[in-house]
């Protein structure tokens, strides 16, 4: 990844900031507000862990709009790695849906550039995937990435992308000592090989 000079080993994920649906209620740690989140944010930044992982549906965008008024009060823009994602199912709110949800993004979190984006859900690999390259070519996104993807489903990804020159950079996945199936299948290795940054989610189970 571009980023990788500076990327973290690990990503503070905001998926269960804010209410809503997707997010909020239906998620482990949602009673925490935003004073609560504050001093989080804070330290996280202070120790190196500048990566955030959020997401439009995260609260139906409340999950990058706490996001960003943090990253704006202490100004730190040029400090932060933004990793964002386009859910397929919620892309009937806008025309021209991938690029209208992501500039909506970097509007809500106060940024100007995503480094990674990803696409949520395999909802329809041929129809979302292509819908990258532009966002590529604008420099608008730095890197790609897809999220809850099978093996085939992420190599046909790759090999859409690949036809303009770029490719998928991280896959993003449940992983954990009880979730093993991203190894089982193959998907570990294929990232492996293709150097491609495996992001785990759920590690502990959401505290299970």
């Amino acid at each position: 990844m571009d980023t990788d000079e500076r990327m973290p080993k690990v990503a503070m994920g905001a998926w269960s900031w804010g209410a809503g649906v997707a997010g909020g209620d239906q998620v482990f740690g949602n009673h925490l507000g935003e004073s609560d989140l504050q001093p989080i944010f804070d330290v996280a930044m202070e120790r190196g862990l500048n990566l955030w992982d959020t997401a439009t549906v995260y609260g139906m965008g409340a999950s990058e709009d706490i996001l960003g008024r943090f990253i704006r009060q202490g100004n730190k823009k040029d400090a932060v790695i933004i990793s964002t994602k386009f859910t397929p199912q919620i892309a009937g709110m806008y025309e021209d849906s991938m690029a209208k949800m992501a500039e909506a993004s970097c509007e809500r979190l106060g940024i100007d550039v995503i480094d990674l984006y990803w696409i949520h859900n395999p909802a329809d690999v041929e129809r979302w995937t292509p819908e990258l390259i532009p966002l590529l070519q604008s420099g608008k996104v730095k890197n790609v990435g897809v999220s809850n993807h099978n093996l085939s489903e992420i190599k046909r990804a790759n090999e859409i992308l690949g036809e303009q020159g770029f490719r998928i950079s991280a896959v993003q996945n449940h992983f954990s000592l009880l979730n093993r199936s991203s190894e089982s299948s193959g998907i570990l290795d294929y990232c492996r090989e293709n150097d491609i940054t495996f992001f785990a989610y759920m590690v502990l189970e959401q505290g299970a």
